[in-house]
């Protein structure tokens, strides 16, 4: 019986460099197609651990693949795997060493990473419009700003604007036909839209995070937000304390958007205006409730239940 291995990949476009803890030789490289993917996997012992940056949509193949063979994959943040050559005190930055780190912090910290799960079709076709629709908005108020003081293109940057906001219109559609056929997404995606302040698209987001990954608690999944605040301390001195922005920025943004509707309604207002009195920021007090609003969308999602307002108000003590 073979011994399972701990395997690095860096992956690009193309291409994929292997590495392998046990055997830290030349890293071996293929092509990111199936077949060569298929091939590869083949040779790999049972029980083996693969590690792999998110990139995008390249690393996907590799991903769905190894776990699909039985194989235990983590999809790593590359900030981490950056933060971890930096400790280990690695200058060098090409393929083989990037592949090589990222089978040793495998290796080295399995048991502390989160195992890939393969979102369903649905999900990943949601997840991949609300990107693009996300960077659409993006380039369409880029447009907008570059052009507002050219009176000579008005005529343009009305038709640009009118061709994003088509654009925009078109992928919501696609939005919600993806979210009403989905299995068991259209459920969630209604129950999360009743929370106060939870729109479409912020309840697209929610769902297909909350029914890919099984966050342990609702603290949990204010970690994965970034939303979260990160201690600096040391000895006497207390520091101030920082979102970690570690998770996904769009579901951020949206979650902080939703706070800010949330804050004029009956429901979330107290919440607001008590952290106000407190002598906090508005950004503050908003960022506190964008939090309230996530666990509250957790806890509904996991228990399976509907948004109470009245259930709100223990907490205002």
């Amino acid at each position: 019986m073979q011994t399972p291995l701990h395997i690095g990949v860096d992956v690009a476009k193309a291409t994929l460099v292997i590495a392998c803890a046990e055997h830290p030789g030349a890293p071996l490289t293929l092509s990111n197609e199936r077949p060569a993917i298929q091939r590869w996997l083949r040779t790999v012992p049972a029980g083996s651990r693969v590690g792999v940056e998110a990139t995008g949509r390249y690393h996907e193949p590799l991903a769905d693949l190894a776990e699909a063979a039985g194989l235990t994959v983590f999809v790593l943040n590359p900030k981490d795997t950056r933060h971890y050559a930096q400790a280990l005190g690695r200058r060098a930055k090409t393929d083989r060493v990037d592949a090589t780190l990222i089978a040793r912090l495998v290796a080295k910290e399995h048991m502390h990473l989160h195992p890939y799960r393969p979102p369903s079709r649905a999900t990943r076709q949601v997840e991949m419009l609300l990107r693009r629709r996300a960077r659409l908005t993006v380039l369409k108020g880029a447009v907008t700003m570059t052009l507002l003081d050219c009176p000579g293109l008005a005529a343009e940057r009305r038709a640009l604007l009118r061709r994003f906001d088509a654009t925009l219109a078109h992928i919501d559609r696609e939005l919600k036909t993806l979210m009403q056929d989905g299995a068991g997404m259209a459920e969630a995606w209604g129950r999360l839209q009743r929370i106060v302040g939870v729109g479409p698209l912020l309840g697209m987001s929610l769902t297909t995070v909350l029914e890919r990954v099984p966050f342990r608690n609702a603290d949990a999944f204010v970690a994965f937000t970034g939303l979260d605040p990160r201690a600096h301390d040391s000895g006497q001195k207390l520091g101030r304390r920082r979102l970690s922005k570690r998770g996904p920025a769009e579901l951020r943004r949206l979650l902080f958007t939703a706070a800010m509707s949330a804050s004029r309604t009956r429901a979330w207002r107290p919440f607001y205006e008590r952290d106000r009195a407190k002598g906090l920021s508005g950004t503050a007090a908003l960022v506190i409730l964008a939090r309230r609003i996530a666990r509250t969308a957790w806890s509904i999602h996991h228990h399976r239940t509907e948004f109470n307002p009245e259930r709100l108000a223990p907490g205002l003590t």
